[in-house]
């Protein structure tokens, strides 16, 4: 509750990984599933418009009428310059292979989901036209992403440069990275006022607009931030030795309100935001809201269990 107030006052938050592991270890995890968190980037293929990128995604939905979470049904993906996302394959309905149960059922994975949404819980933000702020749910969109940088090629966290992601609150977890120079401000995150350009790369960015930057270094190392309010930005993965691949591993959370169902399609993603639950990959855990978190008997009581 102390990080939640912290994020409500400063609209952004980076939490050392050192101080994620009894948080996640508090909300369910297993250290054998922490271990494993580590290696989920074994089973990632190409992303469909970028390179230098290796990705899976899968949906969720924060439910808090039913205090859940739970894996929802596939769907394409779109952001669009409208939402600040200003890139070759803005507005293009993009189609990603799906999140396994070796990362959904990974109870430190999960005990991640229930991090982001008691952060999130009740945050008044700055609004984005064409979502639904009176529903009591969420979608979270996930990403399981590695950048890699070659000889002959340069891996860009961040190839559309200074954007926002289209949603109410991202969430960056660092997974690990191989060969990567964290020394040379290698994948380096820039938070700017709104006021930055939508588009330039981190080289072109105005002092005056920069907020903060920090750097994912260790294993859950998590920057959270309000996305409607903090314009971002990365620098590239830069290698210790050139002649080697380089690589970045991250778990990437989007988390958004649900569009509104207008019928005129001006949201890019109004005919894909289904709510409804993934039937070949279920999966549900159990969330609570801040502020309603009391003994252990009383928690315990609240799901029926011992």
């Amino acid at each position: 509750m102390k990080l939640r107030s912290k994020y409500i006052t400063n609209r952004s938050i980076f939490v050392e990984g050192s101080d994620m592991v009894p948080i996640l270890l508090d909300l369910g995890a297993t250290p054998s599933d922490l271990d494993r968190l580590q290696h989920v980037y074994n089973n990632l293929y190409s992303d469909p418009t970028l390179p230098f990128r290796r990705s899976r995604n899968g949906r969720f939905c924060f439910d808090f009428s039913t205090s859940s979470v739970r894996r929802l049904e596939f769907q394409p993906f779109a952001l669009s310059v409208e939402e600040d996302f200003k890139r070759h394959d803005s507005g293009q309905i993009r189609i990603f292979d799906e999140v396994q149960d070796e990362l959904q059922l990974n109870t430190a994975f999960q005990a991640l989901l229930v991090f982001k949404g008691m952060m999130c819980h009740g945050v008044t933000t700055a609004q984005r036209p064409r979502l639904d702020y009176s529903s009591d749910k969420w979608v979270c969109t996930l990403f399981n992403l590695r950048t890699v940088t070659t000889p002959h090629i340069l891996g860009e966290p961040a190839l559309e440069g200074v954007h926002t992601d289209g949603v109410d609150h991202t969430m960056t977890t660092y997974l690990g990275s191989d060969n990567m120079d964290v020394e040379a401000n290698s994948a380096v995150t820039y938070m700017h006022d709104m006021n930055e350009v939508t588009g330039a790369k981190y080289t072109e960015i105005k002092l005056q607009n920069l907020r903060s930057r920090v750097q994912h270094r260790h294993f859950l190392d998590t920057l959270l931030l309000v996305d409607t309010e903090n314009k971002h930005s990365l620098s590239p993965v830069l290698p210790v030795d050139e002649t080697k691949e380089a690589t970045r591993d991250m778990l990437i959370f989007f988390t958004r309100r649900p569009v509104l169902k207008t019928g005129d399609g001006g949201h890019i993603s109004e005919s894909i935001d289904s709510f409804r639950p993934h039937s070949e990959l279920p999966m549900e855990v159990p969330h609570f809201l801040p502020g309603k978190i009391f003994g252990k008997g009383e928690y315990a009581a609240s799901w029926g269990v011992e």
